[in-house]
């Protein structure tokens, strides 16, 4: 849910398809519970099963690029999704060791977990920093506080 709505606030950010972004965000892991071993590999089977277009269905497999698929983004959405999925996991760990969790988060609560590389130490901070120069339009910070934004609205369905 933490993508799914980091989707949206880029895509509405952006003027683009809020709900479709945000469709992507979602089912960005659709076979990652099922198939771990196998990610991004088993989503085209699954998404096919939806009827979900190419395009929808590279969106979701690129977001894995250079972890488990070479298939790169290429697409701004794309980009996006890339350089978010790992930074709301740092998002989220930080808000974890916060007594206020989400409530009052700054960018520079988040950039003093990053500098600590054993802190959420699964988030792959040279993925995160790709995606960002990917990206092309933002510089991290930037990133950071649209990313807080976003999961600040959604703070209580996440537990945070």
């Amino acid at each position: 849910m933490a993508v799914e709505a980091t989707m949206k606030e880029f895509a509405q950010l952006k003027g683009e398809d809020v709900d479709y972004w945000g469709m992507v965000g979602l089912l960005h892991d659709v076979d990652y519970g099922m198939f771990p071993e196998e990610h991004c590999k088993k989503a085209p089977e699954l998404l096919n099963e939806i009827g979900a277009d190419d395009s929808f269905i590279h969106s979701v497999v690129c977001h894995g690029y250079g972890l488990c698929t070479d298939v790169k983004p290429e697409l701004y959405m794309e980009k996006v999704l890339f350089t978010i999925d790992e930074l709301t996991g740092l998002v989220h760990a930080t808000a974890l060791v916060r007594p206020e969790k989400m409530n009052g988060m700054t960018v520079k609560s988040v950039k003093k977990k990053w500098s600590s590389a054993a802190f959420a130490a699964g988030v792959n901070r040279d993925i995160i920093s790709e995606g960002v120069a990917m990206m092309g339009d933002m510089e991290l910070p930037e990133v950071i506080q649209h990313t807080i934004d976003a999961m600040s609205k959604v703070a209580s369905q996440i537990g945070l």
